[in-house]
């Protein structure tokens, strides 16, 4: 198992039962999404800690190889011709790290949601399609699903009854929302249960998908 990635974390109860694992975007930190924390719990979600990890620092191609926060690298714009499956399966198993560490501190997988928004939700449906071990949830931001050409063979059966809640804005420029509706269809075809969710905007998260994914926090923290 590689070393645990550093990660900021907030508990919204001392004694949290359940987590969420939210991985941010390409050239942020673990920091990005921690007032959104707040805000679901405005809009009703049940308490949980929240844990938001650091990708690493790793050169990026698209933007000329300047040394940033990635889960991966951006090869080109081309999001599903050229992709680095290395970096792609290593970080997906460092996030198999941190759930294996919940479960360890006592929340069980079944009580644990994985988000990723951008390269974060790439990431999230990469480990989670490939979980030996039912999550709660899984939560895909503005995104799509990488190695969708391995997705069928490597898709495990414990993994095909996660729920999925899918988000996107409609005018994104940096992930069009066509890659992202492919990848929902492509779940689809695989058994999986997504649940669709679009709004006016671009690579970013409004209100209304705030207040969704606390609905969808609160179907699956049961």
């Amino acid at each position: 198992m590689p070393e645990l990635l550093d990660c900021v974390e907030l508990q919204t109860h001392s004694d949290p039962q359940h987590a969420v694992i939210w991985l941010h975007g390409l050239g942020a930190d673990g920091y990005d999404f921690v007032p959104v924390v707040r805000e679901l719990e405005l809009a009703g979600a049940p308490a949980a800690r929240y844990v938001f990890p650091h990708a690493p620092q790793i050169p990026v191609t698209i933007n000329g190889g300047y040394v940033m926060r990635a889960w991966y690298d951006i090869l080109g714009a081309e999001l599903v011709r050229r992709e680095d499956e290395a970096r792609i399966r290593a970080s997906a198993a460092a996030v198999e790290g941190l759930i294996a560490r919940e479960a360890e501190r006592g929340i069980p997988r079944g009580r644990i949601v994985l988000a990723g928004f951008s390269q974060g939700g790439a990431i999230t449906l990469q480990a989670g399609t490939r979980a030996e071990e039912p999550l709660a949830g899984l939560m895909a931001l503005s995104t799509y699903l990488p190695l969708a050409g391995s997705a069928a063979a490597e898709a495990t059966p414990a993994s095909r009854g996660i729920p999925i809640f899918m988000a996107h804005g409609t005018t994104d420029p940096v992930i069009p929302i066509a890659r992202s509706t492919a990848s929902r269809d492509r779940l689809k075809e695989l058994g999986y249960n997504v649940e669709w969710h679009e709004y006016p905007m671009q690579h970013s998260v409004n209100a209304d998908e705030i207040r969704a994914i606390a609905a969808f926090l609160k179907r699956v923290f049961v």
